[in-house]
C-alpha cells in the first residue's frame, strides 16, 4: 500500500490496546472507561476500519493506563470477542482474548422495572449467561431476559 492509502495511528509506549471492538462500539467502551474531554493522557479511537478477518471493527488505544477486573467485564459485554494488547516500550508483551462469563453481578442494570433490584432494597444485580452468541442474559430474581442492544445500554 501506498503511503497515502495507510491508516495510521501512532504506537503508544505503555498502555493498553483494545482491539477487535464492533464497529461502532469504540465510544460506548469509553465511557465504560470513564474517559472524557478530562483525559490527560494520549487516546486514539479508530471507528469502523477494516479488519484483517473481514469486516469492521474499532480500536481504542489509551497511553499510561491499565485496566481493572470490573473494566474489563464492562468490556467483554459491549465487545465479547475484543482483544486486550498489553503495551511495554513500544511491544506487545500481553495479549488476552476476553471472554463472556457464566454469570454477570452488579454491572447491568435489570431492564423490568419492578425487579427488586430495581427497587429500593440494597440487591445486587445477578444475571446468567443464557447464551454467549448472540449475548443474551437472564436475571436471576425476576427472570426477565435482556439481549445485547438492552445490556449494552443497561450496563451501570
Amino acid at each position: 500500500m501506498g503511503e497515502e492509502t495507510t491508516l495510521k495511528i501512532q504506537k503508544i509506549r505503555n498502555g493498553v490496546v483494545i482491539d477487535h471492538i464492533p464497529s461502532g462500539r469504540a465510544l460506548k467502551v469509553l465511557k465504560i472507561l470513564g474517559i472524557d474531554e478530562g483525559v490527560t493522557s494520549t487516546v486514539s479511537v479508530a471507528i469502523h476500519v477494516p479488519s484483517r478477518k473481514g469486516g469492521w471493527k474499532d480500536i481504542v488505544k489509551i497511553e499510561d493506563r491499565e485496566l481493572s477486573d470490573e473494566e474489563l467485564n464492562r468490556i467483554i459485554l459491549v465487545a465479547p470477542r475484543a482483544t486486550i494488547n498489553i503495551i511495554r516500550d513500544y511491544r506487545v508483551v500481553e495479549k488476552h482474548r476476553v471472554e463472556v462469563p457464566e454469570t454477570i453481578e452488579g454491572i447491568v442494570k435489570c431492564i423490568n422495572d419492578m425487579c427488586v433490584t430495581n427497587k429500593r432494597e440494597p440487591v445486587r444485580t445477578f444475571f446468567t449467561v443464557v447464551s454467549k452468541d448472540p449475548l443474551r442474559i437472564k436475571c436471576v430474581y425476576c427472570e426477565a431476559e435482556m439481549e445485547r442492544d438492552d445490556i449494552v445500554e443497561n450496563i451501570i
